[in-house]
């Protein structure tokens, strides 16, 4: 019984977590407030958030981290995320 209260409270102390907004960077939410119509794959005719795009299988992990890097770092405009991202998907 014990093992199972505390891993209740792992589960709960995790969800907790997640639930707080106030942790989200402001470039974060800029690329999940921002979408792109993208006429490719399982996205076409559907307008999805970068966020959702830099996140998706069509996007490799390295390029991933080097975009958001870049972005964070203010050295990439959101436009140029954008165009990056479309060119990579389509």
């Amino acid at each position: 019984i014990t093992g199972k209260s505390s891993n209740q409270d792992t589960v709960t102390a995790a969800g907790e977590e997640g639930d707080n907004p106030p942790k989200e960077e402001p470039w974060e939410t800029t690329l999940k407030t921002t979408v792109v119509d993208i006429e490719a794959g399982e996205f076409r005719g559907q307008k999805v958030s970068l966020w959702d795009l830099l996140h998706s299988h069509y996007i490799p992990e390295e390029n991933r981290k080097e975009l958001l890097e870049l972005y964070e770092a203010g050295e990439l405009t959101l436009e140029q995320v954008k165009t990056v991202v479309s060119t990579i998907v389509t």
